[in-house]
């Protein structure tokens, strides 16, 4: 069996690759992540994931090397991770009372084998008073994830709904990444 590589540096993409019960080691990729703003953002997110497994394949093409990216799309733009305060700020406000897409590109890379996939879910938020943001805000959770939220923290007290994969917005479509693995009969 190959050994398998997860090209993040994610925590939380740690944390749910650990539910998959099989040994692996973290090699960060460091990737340009610009893109055209002309892509769709289901392109963006997959080049993204391919990019960060390439990355580290290219050094390791006897292993299984798995790249992610998470993006949050609302109104057809792309928001990425807040630059600062302000920035977090207006995302949030943007995002308060509306429905928003989270996509998580992934790339599995092994050999000469490259498969892609992403996962689309929907997310509502309930409308936010300016005191929920300030909390928010307070928290320091919003200034390292895309959108300015994280499901799995005190973001959850943001969403009122969610339509589809819930690992996936937190990074990782786990389920799905195990039947694609275990479909290619990698593990």
């Amino acid at each position: 069996m190959p050994d398998l590589i997860l090209a993040s540096s994610s925590p939380r993409r740690k944390e749910l690759l650990e539910k998959l019960q099989i040994p692996f080691t973290i090699i960060t990729s460091h990737v340009n992540e610009d893109f055209s703003k002309s892509q769709a953002p289901e392109e963006v997110v997959t080049e993204l994931a391919l990019r960060k497994a390439y990355a580290i394949s290219k050094s390791h093409p006897k292993s299984v090397v798995v790249g992610a990216d998470t993006i949050v799309v609302l109104e057809q733009e792309i928001l990425g991770k807040p630059n600062d305060r302000n920035h977090a700020k207006n995302m949030l406000e943007r995002l308060s009372g509306k429905t928003h897409t989270v996509l998580t590109g992934v790339a599995i890379f092994y050999g000469e084998m490259i498969q892609t996939f992403y996962e689309k879910t929907d997310v509502t938020f309930w409308e936010l008073t300016s005191f929920e943001i300030e909390h928010y805000l307070n928290s320091n959770e919003p200034y390292d994830k895309a959108g300015a939220y994280g499901i799995q923290g005190l973001g959850s007290l943001l969403v009122q709904s969610i339509h589809g994969d819930y690992f996936s917005v937190v990074g990782l479509p786990v389920s799905r990444l195990k039947r694609k693995l275990s479909e290619l009969e990698l593990f």
